[in-house]
Formats: C-alpha cells, structure tokens, sequence
C-alpha cells in the first residue's frame, strides 16, 4: 500500500511544478508560494475532517509536535528556494536537482532512523547522485548569464537540502500521529512561515496585481501539492523512509517529460542522460 502511494505522490507532484511555473510569471515567488499555501491548507484541513480526526489535533504530544513544527520549516525554506528557482530557471533541470534529495534522505535515514543499508540503495544512491551532477553541468547556451544559472542551480541545492531534513523531521513526528493531521498541522506553520515572509518584504499589496489567469494555476499547484503531500506522508507513515521516498521523486521523470512537452524547454544532452540516470538509480532503490 505505501508503494501505491508514494506513486500517486510522484503523480501529483509532476503536477505541481508545471502548474507553479506557468502561474508564477511576473510574481513574486514567495507571493505565489504564500496563495499555494493557502490552498495546500484547506486540502489538509478537509481530509482531517472527513476522516474524523480532528480531535486529535489536541491530543498530539509536545514531542510530535515539535518535530512536526520543525519539518514543516524545512518545507517551507524548500519551497521558498525551489519557486524561485524554477521562477528563474528551467523546471527540467531545477526539479531533478532538487528530487537529489533522495540521496541525503536515504544517508539520513542511515545514520538518524537507523534503516538498514543495502547494496542496492547504495549503488541506486549513487547513480542518482551523478545523474544530478551530469544535470548541474555547466550550461553552453551562449544567451544565459553565467550568474543566473548558478543562481538558479545554488537554490535548487538549497530546497534539495531542506527538503532531506523535512522527510528525516516528519517520519520522526509523525510515528504515532494520523498522516492527515500531521499534514495539517506541518501546512498550519508552513502557511505562517510563508505569509510571514510576505509582509516582511511588503509584497502584500501585489495580491491585487496577480491575473485571475495566474490565480488559477496557483490554485492548482496547490491543489495538486496537498494531494502529493496527503499520498506521501501517508505513505512515510506505514511504510519505510527510504523506501518511499525514492518512488515519491520519480516525479522527476514525469516533470522532465512534462516540461519539453507542455512549457517547450529544450532537451539538452545533459538533460536526458541525467534523467536516464536518475531513472535508473531510483528503480535499483524501489526494487531493493
């Protein structure tokens, strides 16, 4: 069952970052990932209702809660490096950088949750890893600064960082918590952090500014975010970090896919033997 959804969690998450990209042209990427937010919220908060769980939103012990606190901080400074990172970069190659944080995750697990290490993660940890060195290889397109793209890159890494220490934080939160409502309450300081960040640049008085056209796509990023997020820590719940999560970034794939077909980015070489790498090392890692 935790593969099934984990899978689901890949499938939605493909989503997110196509749907982010085309609404946040012209926005501000902490705006748009503050109005995402909002929605990613209301997803949580429904599913704690219609499962009933809602009274145990107060019966959480102060443990869970902070660890679940803590992860939905490192959520919120990935997802403030990655949308500004596909804001100013290409989605092929900023979503397989930052789905690199399989690798740290599986490391982390290691060390913090003690899961076992095999031969096979090993090896698919690896190949992954060079797969995202291939994708990071510097650019010859003659019409990018050379600023801009390590820009972009550096950024990627940063969520890619964050985003390990959000999966390492949740499973430890989350152990004797409903997934449903340590998603709430993970989206509940999330929304804060975000929103925070919103009034401290003074960027509020641009809500107006944002096309209903924007607004759309925003909201179903968002959507498509609460729905990968409820599948994939539903999934981290029952089943084994390491395990999970490198079904849940084979999103990559599909985003790459996603990206030349619907936003026309070009395929570069790197491109496509990054991606295959990356391909190959997640199955070594889901069939281990």
């Amino acid at each position: 069952m935790s593969i099934i959804l984990a899978l689901l969690a890949a499938l939605f998450a493909s989503f997110t970052a196509i749907l982010a990209k085309i609404g946040i042209k012209d926005i501000d990427s902490n705006l748009a990932t503050a109005v995402r937010t909002v929605v990613v919220l209301i997803m949580a908060f429904l599913m704690v209702m219609i499962t009933g769980r809602t009274g145990e939103i107060s019966q959480v012990s102060t443990y869970a809660f902070i660890f679940l606190i803590l992860s939905g901080l490192t959520t919120g400074l990935s997802w403030l490096c990655f949308f500004k990172a596909i804001q100013i970069g290409d989605v092929s190659k900023v979503v397989p950088i930052d789905k690199a944080s399989v690798v740290l995750t599986i490391i982390l697990s290691f060390i913090i949750l003690q899961e076992p290490a095999t031969p096979l993660v090993i090896t698919g940890g690896l190949i992954i890893s060079v797969g995202t060195l291939v994708l990071i290889g510097r650019d010859k397109k003659k019409d990018k600064p050379v600023k801009k793209t390590q820009s972009y890159i550096f950024l990627a890494i940063l969520a890619a960082i964050f985003a390990a220490l959000t999966n390492i934080l949740a499973k430890i939160g989350i152990e004797d918590v409903d997934s449903n409502v340590a998603t709430f309450i993970r989206t509940v300081v999330i929304i804060i952090f975000a929103w925070g960040i919103v009034f401290f640049q003074g960027t509020l008085k641009d809500l107006q500014k944002i096309s209903k056209r924007s607004y759309l796509f925003l909201v179903l990023s968002g959507a498509a975010t609460g729905l990968s997020w409820l599948c994939y820590f539903a999934a981290i719940a029952i089943g084994k970090v390491s395990v999970v999560t490198p079904i849940d970034k084979f999103s990559v794939v599909i985003t790459m896919l996603l990206s030349f077909i619907i936003l026309k980015e070009k395929a570069t070489k790197n491109m496509i033997i990054g991606g295959v790498l990356i391909s190959i090392g997640t199955v070594l890692l889901v069939y281990k």
